[in-house]
């Protein structure tokens, strides 16, 4: 990957949207703050309001305000909003976008466009840039999840995009892969020799991967209730981290070559069917309880609900990978809305020794265990044992953390963002940290099977308290294993 700057028409369909202004808005002020935009890239926002330039740059600059986790530096705001033109298009006309074409120059910048909307406006997006005649070789197109609710409807999407884009020029977003701590997953299996040689069946017991929210519905419930836990973040979050954890080392760091290890991963997922969903699966949704001492509603009484409604709101799962590296490891997944507390971590658990020579002091020795936390406090930690200081005891032994925190760690760096990454990756051209269409089509192809194994068992999903860890099941899930979740 090339580090020089690429000026860019960075133009963002959907930018007066809640993901432009909480999210893109503030990660392009780091990237000006940093010096990492190119002196000639612009931002153009389009939507369909009337808007006046100076009302846009106004819009954006109150944006910067609401919604940057620190204080913000006038002179980069100053510079970013000199960057910022606005244009109105209806995204449905085509001879609208022929407005953009008047304003684009891609002779001097290649014209990046991201996404922010709703996948049905996927297709009049790629219709109005293809007939105002302004999509080259170079000209990207970057999609904002989700692509599709099933492998039929992504196939869909993705059909409708490379109608215009070829697959080279498509940057398919997961945030997941931005964030710092899944970068640097990469550098911790594939640069350290103490990691790359004990990665598999001989050392590692079994892997757990947890995204837990504390919020609920926060009054999505139209939206949330078509997709659920599963399609919301397992389809996508979850199983990105689980491609990246079991992979096998890429040839390098190109784009390809780590898309395709992750795309071997997902082949190699034994299916989940109505024959094994029951023992392999647990489905839950939250009924009212207490999160930080204040009472909450149950799923089925949130604003707006369906009372009747048999959508999860928590998943767990065990996953076998079958291939040479990974036989008869299972990886357990959870997440779900209103559990203890939030919290996104990878869990790498290694076998138990095989004999104990310290059984006066630890009658068995606990394992050995990698925590990568992906949110909050990002970092690694390893857990392991040493003796207590001390002498005419004998030797005693107790649990220690070696704490990597990445803010202690590179203390006054700035942590960038998945959106600033990703972001940057999509200007310089670089798709590694995006996914392929075949790794999407697969994935789902995998979730299609449980969902279908769902419906066909035609279990409710089971019901937990607000403020717990999930349903009783999803201990059972671990415990018939002789296992137990990291809590």
């Amino acid at each position: 990957m090339s580090n020089s700057k690429k000026a860019c028409d960075f133009t963002i369909f959907g930018v007066l949207g809640d993901l432009s202004r909480r999210k893109l808005i503030p990660s392009l002020y780091q990237l000006e703050k940093a010096g990492l935009l190119d002196a000639d890239t612009r931002i153009i926002g389009v939507a369909r309001h009337e808007l006046s330039q100076e009302d846009f740059v106004a819009k954006m600059r109150e944006s910067l305000e609401k919604f940057s986790k620190k204080e913000i530096d006038q002179k980069v705001v100053e510079r970013l909003l000199l960057r910022l033109h606005y244009i109105l298009i209806n995204l449905d006309v085509p001879d609208e976008y022929n407005r953009l074409a008047e304003v684009v120059d891609q002779d001097k910048r290649v014209l990046v466009n991201y996404f922010s909307v709703a996948p049905f406006l996927f297709d009049d997006i790629c219709v109005g840039l293809d007939h105002a005649g302004i999509v080259t070789a170079e000209t990207r197109a970057v999609l904002e999840k989700p692509i599709g609710s099933d492998l039929a409807s992504s196939q869909e999407i993705n059909d409708t995009v490379a109608n215009v884009f070829t697959e080279s020029q498509v940057y398919r977003i997961d945030h997941y892969l931005g964030k710092e701590t899944v970068m640097n997953l990469l550098a911790l299996r594939f640069a350290n020799s103490i990691f790359t040689t004990n990665w598999d069946h001989n050392t590692i017991d079994h892997v757990q991967i947890t995204v837990a929210e504390e919020i609920g519905i926060e009054g999505r419930f139209g939206y949330f209730d078509k997709s659920g836990q599963t399609r919301d973040m397992l389809q996508n979050h979850l199983m990105q981290i689980l491609t990246l954890v079991a992979m096998e080392p890429p040839v390098d760091m190109d784009g390809e070559s780590i898309r395709n290890e992750k795309l071997k991963v997902l082949k190699a997922l034994r299916p989940i069917t109505i024959d094994t969903v029951d023992e392999k699966t647990v489905r839950g949704q939250y009924s009212a309880g207490y999160m930080k001492g204040q009472a909450v509603p149950g799923y089925l009484e949130e604003e707006g609900g369906n009372p009747h409604s048999t959508t999860e709101s928590f998943v767990a799962l065990r996953v076998d990978i079958d291939n040479w590296r990974w036989a008869d490891v299972p990886f357990y997944l959870r997440t779900g809305k209103r559990l203890t507390t939030k919290r996104s971590e990878v869990v790498i658990y290694f076998k138990h020794l095989p004999h104990n020579i310290f059984k006066s002091s630890y009658k068995k020795i606990p394992r050995n265990k990698l925590v990568i936390r992906l949110q909050p406090n990002e970092g690694v930690e390893i857990e392991m044992m040493n003796k207590v200081p001390g002498i005419g005891k004998g030797i005693k032994l107790q649990k220690t953390l070696l704490d990597l925190s990445f803010s202690d760690a590179f203390h006054g760096e700035h942590v960038a963002n998945a959106y600033e990454r990703l972001i940057l990756e999509a200007m310089m051209g670089n798709q590694s940290l995006f996914i392929r269409r075949d790794e999407v089509e697969r994935s789902w192809e995998w979730i299609d099977s449980i969902q279908n194994a769902w419906k066909q068992s035609n279990e409710p999903p089971k019901k937990y308290p607000a403020g717990s860890w999930g349903p009783v099941a999803s201990v059972a899930l671990l415990a018939r294993d002789g296992r137990e979740w990291e809590e």
